[in-house]
């Protein structure tokens, strides 16, 4: 089985802690868990249960399938890892903007690169 919807899971989670200005140590408080098994999650070391998932997306004021609503890591080849690492860093700044900011990026990079 691949961890790599572990991997998302908890970068997704890690993403919406930071969004809201949490600590992993707050959100453990207010989820009711140890810091370092959130730790664990965010680094896909623990198989998260669905019961536990839930008190974490409630806890991050959250509803659970948004847990599930995560960008894929984009992978362009193995020699372009700056290229790669860019890339991904442009979709973390998106990923915690709305619809419309992400939008007016898109229309942003159209014209500065002139495609459609």
């Amino acid at each position: 089985m691949s961890k790599n919807i572990l991997k998302l899971v908890g970068s997704k989670i890690r993403d919406l802690r930071k969004a809201k200005g949490l600590s992993q140590e707050q959100l453990g408080e207010i989820a009711g868990f140890h810091f370092s098994y959130i730790g664990g999650i965010e680094r896909a070391e623990k198989n998260i249960s669905l019961l536990n998932l839930a008190k974490i997306a409630d806890a991050l004021d959250s509803e659970i399938y948004e847990l599930f609503a995560y960008t894929h890591s984009v992978k362009i080849s193995n020699h372009s890892s700056s290229k790669e690492e860019e890339i991904n860093k442009i979709l973390e700044l998106l990923s915690s903007k709305n619809e419309n900011d992400i939008r007016k990026a898109r229309i942003i990079i159209k014209e500065v690169f002139k495609q459609d």
